[in-house]
């Protein structure tokens, strides 16, 4: 055991050096081999080697991540491959197929083919989809190939179909059949359209990959088919020399089980479980996660479900919005979307591969789509806040404000399918098509991206809660880093800011911090600059904000005092709440013994943040944080090294080893987070961090109030009111979209009622059993005991499907649908519920008053 484990350690030395020095004269996999050791392992190994910060470089990484990322995807395509060959062909074909057309040949030649076309088309090594798609075109391609009596339903009547019509296909067996090269591929779809529908593949994007990727791919390496298949040592051959120049993972063998390929089986075994009944006798319920591949497609098939209904033009209400502006913005807003559309798709194709140009167009017309539809439901809630058209025709005519709802409409698109497999554990997968590549391709700053988020998410009811999280994170990272690069419009408006009262003014000051902070900001407010309409004043709620009060000098008057900039200010509330928020988990787990040095810590940083801005240009949130915290222990003497600090910060969710390995220093140089609070942090506020040593230290700074997100949603069920153990609970286990939107694919409790919107109603018996669980409820029981008088009985649950019933009195139109009515009638329950159990407590206390 002594030997393994230094051989091992060995080996991750000779890793480290050998990226370091890029002298990697070996395989990934060659190494994993040589020291008996698997991939997961190996980097759970090499995450305990870097116990110190200067142990691993960030180039190491960089390296070890891309490795990681590459790995997951591979791991799930061949999971899935697998399983879709399994439900392909037999497993005991008849006798008279031969022998050379056995499973394992047939697994090998499909799998190699993908890897190498992989290897060939795609830039981006971990894009699921694509790869996915491209393994549904290889599937497509070698079905076609087989004989019919190797094939289960419905592929063996898809390809006999094919023979039916007349497609060129040749005989299966004999050695005098002609050869066929990819060039003479059936262009029919039969074979194509199954595996999409299996799979809840969108047909119409596979077939782009198909022919504007695949076929290219066949011709480009000449593959010409020997006894209905190609010959794997050709393919073989070819994929060695990508794998070798690589330096990486040799994915063939996936098909030999390999240990080296092997997934750690404790990670991959946790189940996702229902949570823990009332009854002990039950058996628990256990529900299978999601595959990565399965995720992946839901998440799509959801997102062109909701934009199918969408228009790639203005609609005709956003029309008459653009007709009643000053300046009509129709003409600018359509050239604006088709230049970027063209800069999007030549990107897109720089990043993933030229052959996926096309690809980048369909992503780009879903995101327009997306565009235009949040774009109308934003100008709707604005005129509810706008006195005048003056306001939104500035809004309509700003380019910034239109590049913004475009690039985040865009990046919900691509971050819908770039989900990796390495994003199972809820952790930020970084890809080249990740946020924040989307600024780049539109070269917009993140802080103008920044004002757009909130608003999007407000207007779009239909993003899932993984995209609502995305942009979420998004958000977050502009305000830890993006927000605060040289060159950001937010430098400019601290300066004005400071300008506008002298010095004394703040961007925002402390004492504002323990107010809450109001979610109800439109992107009126965000991007206008502050001047009120000239034609009448406004008695509605204040529009003076700006985001770029100096992009329009000529709009404020000169003699008149600029206004204060509500972005501004709500980005500082912001990045106040965050900071305390990782602040205080970060002190969680470190100084929970000395909690009379959390509000000095975030005296000083909050101090930090506001007097002190500069030292955030072009650095992290998360750096200035952990500066805080080393030097208020240290003045305080208490024992916290950095080594300490960095190790536990490691184990935060969305970090990044690189926020405390490589911190800018001064211009162009950069160094770890120690030496950068001996050179910089500490001589900038040593003046002021000593102070903490006194007996009267500074003014201590408010804890920012803690509001609940705007954007997140309770995981757990919640209690209805009046309690008889009903709970709701979001639905966890997502549709399997072939099937519709008639049922999910699971549902539990098994053994309990279940009423599931979207399913029928059925029969009158599941709500007499919720009926009688309501009157016999233990409330009731409690109040007999506690009252001497006959309780008031409760009133029954009536699900009135005529909706006589109703607690507002109003009545369903015949024309509506079920849905409606009965999410109506539901809602007319709970408010009877709660009108109910506020009469029955007044009872209560009129017969204890007695």
């Amino acid at each position: 055991a002594y030997n393994k484990k230094k051989k091992e350690t060995w080996g991750v030395c000779i890793f480290i050096v050998a990226i370091d020095l890029d002298e990697m004269t070996f395989t990934f996999t060659e190494l994993l081999k040589s020291i008996s050791i698997s991939v997961c392992t190996f980097f759970q190994f090499l995450k305990e080697v870097d116990v110190n910060m200067d142990t691993v470089s960030t180039k190491v990484d960089s390296t070890v991540s891309r490795l990681k990322k590459k790995y997951d995807v591979l791991l799930a395509l061949y999971h899935k491959f697998e399983r879709t060959c399994g439900l392909i062909y037999l497993e005991q074909p008849s006798s008279e197929i031969s022998a050379e057309l056995s499973s394992v040949l047939v697994l090998k030649n499909y799998w190699i083919t993908f890897l190498l076309a992989k290897g060939k088309v795609l830039q981006v090594e971990d894009d699921l989809v694509i790869s996915f798609q491209l393994l549904l075109c290889v599937l497509d391609y070698f079905i076609k190939l087989s004989p019919p009596a190797m094939l289960k339903e419905p592929y063996k009547s898809a390809v006999t179909a094919v023979t039916v019509n007349g497609s060129a296909r040749t005989p299966r067996r004999g050695q005098n059949r002609n050869t066929r090269t990819s060039k003479q591929i059936d262009t029919d779809t039969k074979v194509i359209e199954v595996l999409c529908k299996e799979h809840d593949c969108n047909l119409d994007e596979v077939k782009n990959v198909y022919f504007t990727s695949f076929i290219p791919f066949l011709n480009s390496i000449g593959i010409v088919a020997s006894n209905g298949l190609p010959e794997v040592e050709v393919l073989s051959k070819q994929y060695d020399e990508l794998y070798h120049n690589n330096k990486d993972i040799d994915a063939r063998l996936f098909l030999d089980h390999d240990e080296t390929l092997q997934p750690d089986v404790i990670a991959c075994s946790q189940l996702e479980r229902t949570p823990i009944k009332n009854n002990p006798d039950e058996e628990l319920n256990v529900i299978l996660p999601q595959t990565p591949v399965r995720a992946a497609m839901n998440n799509i098939q959801q997102l062109i479900m909701i934009l199918n209904s969408a228009t790639d033009k203005p609609s005709d209400t956003l029309i008459r919005y653009f007709n009643n502006c000053t300046v009509n913005p129709k003409d600018s807003i359509l050239k604006r979307v088709e230049s970027l559309g063209h800069i999007f798709k030549m990107k897109f194709a720089e990043a993933v591969g030229q052959g996926c140009a096309e690809i980048g167009s369909q992503r780009y017309k879903l995101g327009v789509r997306l565009y235009y539809r949040v774009m109308e439901s934003m100008l709707k809630s604005v005129r509810q806040v706008l006195i005048t058209f003056f306001f939104l025709s500035k809004l309509l005519n700003d380019n910034i404000f239109h590049t913004s709802l475009l690039a985040c409409a865009l990046e919900v698109v691509m971050a819908t399918y770039g989900r990796s497999a390495s994003q199972s554990d809820g952790t930020s997968a970084e890809t080249d098509l990740s946020f924040p590549w989307i600024l780049n391709v539109f070269d917009l700053k993140a802080f103008d991206f920044y004002k757009v988020i909130e608003s999007f998410i407000k207007a779009e009811p239909s993003l899932t809660r993984e995209m609502i999280k995305h942009l979420e994170r998004c958000e977050h990272r502009i305000m830890e880093s993006l927000a605060w690069q040289s060159g950001s419009p937010l430098f400019d408006l601290i300066k004005q800011s400071k300008e506008r009262e002298g010095q004394t003014d703040q961007p925002e000051p402390a004492s504002t911090l323990n107010v809450p902070l109001q979610h109800n900001h439109t992107a009126a407010d965000l991007y206008l600059s502050p001047v009120r309409s000239p034609k009448k004043k406004a008695s509605g709620p204040s529009l003076g904000a700006s985001s770029t009060p100096d992009a329009q000098p000529g709009v404020t008057p000169q003699t008149q005092k600029p206004q204060k900039s509500t972005s501004l200010s709500l980005f500082y509330k912001k990045v106040y709440l965050l900071a305390y928020l990782r602040l205080h988990t970060l002190f969680f787990r470190l100084l929970s013994e000395h909690p009379d040095l959390e509000p000095l810590i975030w005296t000083l940083f909050q101090h930090t943040l506001q007097n002190e801005y500069e030292l955030m240009r072009d650095r992290h949130l998360d750096q200035i944080m952990m500066c805080c915290m080393y030097g208020i222990c240290k003045v305080k003497n208490v024992d916290l090294r950095f080594k300490i600090i960095v190790s536990a910060y490691k184990e935060l969710p969305n970090t990044n080893q690189e926020t405390f390995k490589r911190v800018l220093i001064r211009e162009e140089q950069y160094d770890s987070i120690i030496v950068f609070y001996n050179l910089v942090f500490m001589q900038k506020l040593k003046t002021n961090i000593l102070q903490y040593a006194s007996n009267r230290p500074p003014t201590l700074s408010p804890i920012p109030h803690i509001p609940r997100s705007p954007y997140q949603f309770s995981n757990s069920p919640r209690r209805v009111p009046a309690g008889n153990n009903i709970y709701i609970s979001p639905l966890k286990s997502p549709y399997k979209f072939s099937d519709g939107f008639q049922s999910p694919t699971k549902m539990t409790p098994r053994s309990r009622i279940l009423v599931s919107i979207g399913e029928s109603f059925g029969t009158s018996e599941k709500f007499q059993k919720i009926n009688q669980m309501v009157c016999n409820s233990d409330c009731q029981l409690k109040r007999s005991a506690e009252v001497s008088t006959a309780p008031k009985p409760l009133k029954r649950l009536r699900f009135d499907i005529e909706g006589q019933d109703e607690a507002d009195g109003s009545k369903h139109l015949p024309q509506e649908s079920k849905f409606q009515q009965k999410l109506a009638e539901m809602t007319s329950t709970r408010t009877r519920m709660q009108k109910q159990k506020l009469n029955d407590g007044n009872d209560t206390s009129a017969s204890e008053g007695k």
